[in-house]
């Protein structure tokens, strides 16, 4: 956690980089609703896995003290074999995330973006950990170590931050073979019929290669899932998928196909539901990217009070790990993810979002004066 909290300002340091570049190359990368509901993401993201990680890590944690087969070396081989190690059973969290439809709502946040830029790589989903974790159990089994592990998992996670951009074209061809780069990631996250499900890796693309999922970047990328999210709430995004999920099951009887719905590919329908649709082929001129007209002074008001709202989340996840049993840990987080959902519902241009903003403006200090 640490180390994230360091990467934070490195973050927003590239991400300024990237616009400096975009308007040198008089490209439009960014509009600011949706860089705000990216990072909106990553947010909720972060406040949330702070609890859920208590459950994930420890049981890794238990399964190593109580059931680990080997007791490896802090030797610099074993930290490149964990490396390999954790960036295998990602790819395998990856690809089941992308065909397995319960699998997929945890994962399908990350894509919901339109647009392709280095505020997408913080766009996560906030009950991800809650499958991918299950992934890596086998390696507190062979026997690395809990904290090895983190450090490592760590280090994976922020070499895909780079990968999030058109800024960069290609990398040297040797590089392009081995490793995850920007071209390979930009398929990933096509809606394109040809992108759907390929590049599931996350530091290294041999795997990929290795087992039938590598397609190369040929054709422009449509960005963007093939049902739209049409809203900047980070709280309706990571629940969306699963309403449509809900909904498309009471439209058949059989249990039998209920289950399979949950197990197949997302969006897939028995033939008493009429079938599974096909991809669309989509070019970028036909897509209408989701936005909402607003006056300049709105955007605004929303990018001063999320820089606040930026602050008061680093500092909870600077001070939560020594306190978390504390009543105000619980009050800073639900008052990071009101003040995240209610500047989304401005953003959307909701007919009660200033109610919301006027209650989460009166509500966050009553609460914290009673705090004291």
């Amino acid at each position: 956690m640490d180390i994230m909290i360091f990467a934070i300002p490195v973050f927003f340091i590239l991400i300024g980089v990237e616009l400096i570049i975009a308007k040198l190359q008089r490209t439009q990368l960014y509009r600011l609703s949706d860089a705000v509901s990216n990072i909106s993401c990553g947010v909720t993201q972060q406040v949330v896995g702070v609890f859920l990680k208590i459950a994930t890590l420890g049981l890794y944690t238990f399964i190593y003290h109580q059931y680990r087969i080997f007791d490896f070396a802090n030797t610099w081989w074993v930290y490149l074999l964990l490396f390999v190690a954790v960036d295998f059973f990602y790819y395998w969290f990856h690809r089941y995330a992308h065909e397995i439809s319960v699998f997929w709502g945890t994962h399908v946040v990350h894509h919901q973006s339109e647009d392709y830029n280095l505020s997408v790589a913080l766009r996560q989903s906030a009950f991800q950990v809650l499958i991918s974790s299950l992934f890596y159990l086998p390696l507190a089994f062979l026997g690395f170590e809990p904290m090895t592990f983190v450090l490592i998992n760590t280090i994976q996670t922020l070499y895909q931050f780079w990968i999030h951009t058109e800024v960069i074209d290609r990398m040297p061809a040797w590089f392009e073979f081995i490793f995850n780069t920007p071209s390979h990631h930009r398929v990933h996250h096509g809606r394109n019929p040809k992108y759907i499900d390929k590049n599931h890796g996350g530091t290294l693309i041999i795997f990929d290669r290795l087992f039938g999922t590598f397609q190369a970047e040929e054709e422009p990328v449509v960005y963007g899932v093939t049902k739209p999210l049409n809203t900047w709430s980070p709280i309706w995004a990571n629940v969306d998928y699963y309403k449509d999920l809900a909904a498309n099951m009471q439209r058949v009887d059989a249990w039998g196909d209920r289950l399979q719905m949950l197990v197949r590919r997302p969006g897939w329908l028995p033939e008493s539901a009429g079938g599974t649709p096909p991809f669309q082929e989509v070019s970028r001129e036909e897509i209408q990217k989701y936005d909402r007209p607003l006056p300049t002074w709105v955007h605004i008001y929303v990018l001063l009070q999320f820089a606040v709202v930026l602050l008061g989340a680093t500092i909870f996840l600077a001070t939560v790990k020594d306190n978390y049993l504390q009543p105000s840990m619980l009050y800073m987080a639900l008052s990071v993810l009101l003040s995240v959902g209610s500047l989304a519902a401005l953003l959307d241009a909701r007919p009660w979002g200033w109610w919301l903003e006027i209650f989460r403006l009166v509500a966050i200090p009553a609460v914290g004066l009673a705090l004291l």
